[in-house]
């Protein structure tokens, strides 16, 4: 038989490619690039908690809309300009300020320039009084800013390998010391751009590197040295008087509009995001039709888009920042969302889906599968799924740092390794498995692959707990093509089989929005706590357990439902179906797909 390509499918993947390769440069990049504006972790995992509950609310809701309307395709190029658009905003938020160790014209001071309180040279004065603060700093340093460190900042006792030591030391981020500060050695001047800063004196030969006494000395004819620092003087007052000299915590954050701009381009972005997936596999499962176990090789598109540009956003981003600098320059990854989502908006545009079904009350049909046990199993897999899902996606390289931490040179290599751990999830994962997802759903059924997916994430989280050397994450990568690739091609094809007429959109919106807003969400939250009580080990052998468990329970539960009724299979369907095609065009009460969605393909079909 002559092979045939499906042109009505080629918007269908383009829109899947080019979606994942425009959000995959920002995405991952997001939570540390709000580290860098100086967010402290708390704020980032509160931010990263409300996230999927935001997206929670907004698929129901707009997929209800998408469908009561007939306004698929309008909320959904509308969402994709809103996903360009907020992301990009976010190049324009403003790093908290942070105090500078100013060393120019033969002067050494701690510059401090921010919105601190009219009288807080005053106030430092009256409270210390002629008080010397020790005052641990830790700075941010580029390569030539050494060249000072070695050259002038001399220990008092020099030994013969301290210029080599020095040297040594230059390809390092960041440099450790410790100054004293007088309290009356406070000069407030005005600063360029018409603000005012306070100036912290420090006396040259007060200071300590690398425990040895030096002299902090700042040549007159030589560039500026101005590092940004974290300073901690182990003073509460001081800390209370100037609370952005550290990271800003969650009671700072929320006063800021700068961090209120930050947080709703998030919001925005999520929105936009929980739109175009939800009604996006609608119009997918619209153009297919029957064939519904064709969905996986639309979808391996996206993992390829995913893939490639989330490692040419690692190197793009590495290559335009500073060398030496733990300071990225996230520039680039923000135009590149921009131009790709253009490109997508631009193929969207061609898709052919027309709604052919109505449904004369939405909230009522999908009300009705709550009243299902197969149809409330199904929900609550997801649920499982989203918890297992979000230990991976939110602690997996915190643990890779843990383990790179305690083996041999690990942390010079860690940025690489998790470079190729994304890059096999979705080249040697994900392909693979949503290229073969129809096959297997054919041949397994899909409750069968809901089992199979539990099975493998207690497989997955069982070898993350046995690992000491951090490379041999590599190989256990490839089940990340059973644990998403065949869990979302399984959960989005369940979805649209069982969903009644005219609520497609709403049933995607419905299943997206309990795996990601209910199980990701609380999975991120246990996570977290699990992480912090005991360690990553501990945390990930607890979760393997507990998929054992779900997945001992799941297959009892499945072979009890199967022994009251037929399969989802459709074998021994016959009466089944038959009675059913005189009924009203409803999904069937006890949530079971239908015959009509397992027809048989071959090999030669390529769409």
């Amino acid at each position: 038989m002559k092979a045939t390509i499906n042109k009505d499918l080629l918007p269908m993947k383009a829109h899947y490619f080019l979606y994942n390769a425009g959000t995959a440069p920002v995405v991952p990049f997001m939570p540390p690039l709000a580290l860098q504006l100086g967010y402290s972790p708390v704020v980032v995992g509160t931010m990263y908690t409300i996230l999927p509950i935001v997206g929670l609310l907004a698929k129901p809701i707009f997929g209800y809309i998408a469908d009561r309307y007939h306004r698929h395709r309008f909320l959904f190029l509308a969402s994709q300009l809103l996903i360009a658009v907020s992301f990009f905003m976010i190049l324009f938020v403003p790093a908290a300020e942070k105090p500078q160790f100013h060393c120019h014209a033969g002067v050494s001071n701690i510059r401090y320039c921010s919105n601190y309180p009219k009288d807080a040279k005053q106030n430092l004065e009256t409270y210390y009084g002629n008080r010397t603060l020790s005052c641990n700093m830790y700075c941010q340093m580029a390569p030539d800013m050494w060249d000072i460190v070695c050259q002038f900042w001399r220990p008092v006792n020099a030994s013969r390998n301290q210029a080599s030591n020095c040297e040594a030391s230059r390809s390092k981020a960041w440099i450790n010391f410790t100054t004293y500060i007088n309290a009356r050695d406070i000069i407030e001047e005005e600063s360029l751009d018409g603000g005012k800063c306070l100036n912290f004196l420090i006396p040259h030969d007060q200071g300590i590197l690398e425990s040895q006494n030096v002299t902090l000395y700042c040549p007159k004819d030589r560039v500026m040295f101005q590092p940004s620092c974290q300073m901690d003087c182990n003073e509460q007052y001081l800390k209370e008087l100037l609370p952005e000299s550290t990271m800003i915590n969650m009671g700072s954050a929320i006063a800021m509009p700068e961090f209120w701009f930050f947080f709703s381009m998030l919001i925005i972005s999520w929105i936009g995001m929980a739109v175009v997936v939800s009604i996006g596999d609608a119009i997918c499962f619209g153009i297919l039709g029957d064939r519904h176990h064709l969905y996986g090789k639309q979808r391996l598109c996206g993992s390829l888009g995913w893939g490639i540009f989330a490692l040419l956003a690692g190197l793009l981003v590495d290559a335009m920042s500073h060398e030496g600098s733990s300071e990225k320059n996230y520039t680039i990854i923000f135009w590149m969302t921009l131009i790709i989502m253009g490109f997508d908006m631009l193929a969207s545009t061609k898709l052919k889906h027309t709604q052919t079904h109505m449904s004369a009350n939405i909230l009522k049909d999908v009300g009705q599968m709550f009243l299902s046990v197969r149809c409330v199993v199904f929900f609550l897999w997801c649920v499982a799924i989203g918890l297992c899902t979000a230990l991976i996606w939110n602690f997996l390289f915190i643990y890779l740092d843990e383990l790179a931490e305690h083996y041999d040179n690990g942390t010079d290599f860690i940025t690489t390794l998790e470079g190729l751990v994304m890059g096999i999830q979705c080249f040697g994962g994900e392909l693979p498995f949503f290229f073969m997802s129809g096959w297997i759903l054919k041949r397994i059924g899909h409750v069968n692959a809901m089992s199979l997916v539990l099975f493998g994430f207690g497989v997955r989280f069982l070898l993350y707990s046995m690992l000491q050397n951090p490379w041999y994450i590599l190989p256990i990568e490839l089940l990340n093509g059973l644990t998403f690739g065949l869990f979302y091609a399984t959960m989005a094809s369940y979805a649209s089989i069982v969903a009644p007429p005219g609520t497609e959109a709403t049933m995607q919106s419905l299943v997206g929005a309990i795996f990601e807003g209910v199980g990701v969400s609380i999975g991120s939250q246990i996570g977290g706590q699990l992480f912090d009580a005991v360690s990553g080990r501990t945390t990930f052998e607890i979760f393997s357990i507990g998929a054992f468990i779900v997945f001992i329970i799941h297959v009892c539960v499945q072979m009890y439902l199967k022994r009251k009724g037929p399969d989802d299979n459709g074998k021994g369907r016959s009466s089944t179906a038959s009675a059913s095609a005189s009924a009203p065009a409803s999904a069937s009460p006890d949530c079971l797909p239908s015959t009509k969605n397992n027809d048989e393909f071959t090999d030669v079909d390529l769409s």
